[in-house]
């Protein structure tokens, strides 16, 4: 059900209060929309004969981590970051299928062009969620958090949760509140919107637990609670001197400002990523250049991807590392022009790893770029000139994955190939 519209009005940003005025009263303008268990229900849309299971998409061997579980698996306690073989502790028939960021990464874009359909004010927060600013729109909040729910599952088959408030964090709180249940048979209907009254925020927020707020862990959670601490009322009231003594200055303030409604924080949409990467985790402690060779190839092709995707080039490479006993360094190159190339990303990624001893075995590796800018801007030098039939083999690419799909062309080789980098084979 949705919440009881409100008698009253607050400015957002402002310190809430619970007074009331004659008049229709205005309904929070920020919504927050995000995903019901997005990986996983875009895999069960492939694979829809596993609905009603127990399905986490991860890895399923002994490091493999879980990164999203069906309503069915989280009813058994499984969530996400859990450890793979907690989750099959949990839920011996927990279905596991790999995931497929790629995929992910373009449901996540027509999703995003839904929900800017009802407004240009849309500030991503991931793939699967994004804030909403409506002030300019003709139609109640509430109404349009029900109208993004029906276009989203209209369009994509994906179920969301929207929560309606005067401020960003009240709307995540108020998204969190309206999701399913998870139960053995099935998610149980949550609210599908909640809205959080304008004007009664504070009492919204006084019995709640203090861990519902951004930023409290069990850590900060432990500290509350030894000063008697446990509701965010409780801390609404605490002295804000005693509250800086004990967690901090600036986490202090900030705490304070939340749990007395204040977030002054704008919607900022299309905000620039500063950087893009990719990384893999291996089932085994990988020990020579050769083995990792084709996994840079494939990490290095998908950061390209989405470069071009995004219309940005990146100077700066970099290659992340971690070794079997959890050990991580990075290395890091700077190009003289920007790269969105699948092929000279791996040929600089695996320059960057052959400076590297990887004898003790490799846990994870990844690769990454960043000081992105406008690929046109660039002054194309002696060698991209030489390297200018990969950048038409890329957009050739990107030509047949728009048509056919994400997995209808893959890397072919090694960016030790050709002397300028890789081959490239379209799958039987």
């Amino acid at each position: 059900m949705v919440a009881e519209r409100p008698d009253a009005s607050a400015r957002p940003g402002s310190r809430s209060t619970d007074h009331t005025r004659s008049g229709h009263p205005p309904s929070g303008s920020i919504l927050h929309a995000d995903m019901d268990a997005f990986y996983a229900s875009v895999e069960l849309l492939r694979c829809p004969e596993l609905r009603g299971l127990p399905v986490a998409v991860g890895g399923p061997g002994s490091r493999g981590v879980v990164a999203s579980a069906s309503y069915e698996a989280r009813a058994y306690g499984v969530t996400s970051a859990m450890p793979a073989t907690r989750a099959r502790r949990l839920c011996p028939d927990i279905v596991f299928l790999p995931g497929d960021h790629q995929h992910y990464i373009e449901v996540s874009e027509r999703i995003m062009t839904i929900l800017r359909s009802f407004t240009p004010l849309v500030e991503p927060l991931s793939l699967d969620e994004a804030f909403l600013d409506v002030s300019g729109a003709h139609r109640p909040s509430v109404e349009i958090g029900h109208r993004i729910r029906r276009e989203v599952r209209e369009q994509e088959g994906i179920h969301c949760a929207v929560g309606v408030a005067s401020v960003k964090f009240l709307a995540k709180m108020g998204s969190k509140l309206a999701k399913p249940v998870p139960t053995t048979s099935g998610p149980k209907d949550g609210a599908g919107v909640y809205e959080v009254p304008v004007g009664r925020e504070l009492s919204f927020l006084a019995p709640r637990p203090v861990g519902d707020l951004w930023g409290v862990g069990p850590a900060t959670s432990a500290q509350l609670s030894r000063i008697g601490i446990a509701t965010i009322g409780e801390l609404a009231r605490f002295p804000l001197e005693r509250l800086e003594e004990v967690v901090g200055q600036a986490h202090g303030r900030h705490l304070h400002n939340l749990a007395n409604g204040v977030d002054p924080r704008p919607v900022i949409p299309q905000t620039a990523a500063k950087s893009i990467s990719r990384e893999e985790t291996f089932l085994h402690d990988r020990h020579t250049h050769d083995d990792l060779g084709p996994t840079l190839v494939t990490l290095s092709d998908s950061v390209a991807s989405r470069l071009r995707a995004a219309g940005v080039a990146g100077r700066t490479v970099t290659l992340k590392v971690r070794f079997g006993d959890f050990r991580t360094i990075t290395r890091s190159h700077t190009l003289a022009d920007p790269v969105d190339s699948g092929v000279v990303l791996a040929r600089e990624a695996k320059r960057l790893l052959a400076a590297v001893d990887v004898a003790p075995g490799v846990r994870l590796i990844g690769v990454g770029v960043s000081e992105l800018e406008d690929p046109d801007q660039r002054q194309l030098s002696l060698d991209e000139v030489a390297d200018a039939s990969w950048h038409d083999v890329d957009r050739a690419m990107d030509a047949i994955r728009d048509r056919f799909g994400t997995g209808a062309i893959h890397p072919g080789g090694t960016a030790d190939a050709h002397p300028r980098g890789v081959g490239w084979t379209r799958p039987r």
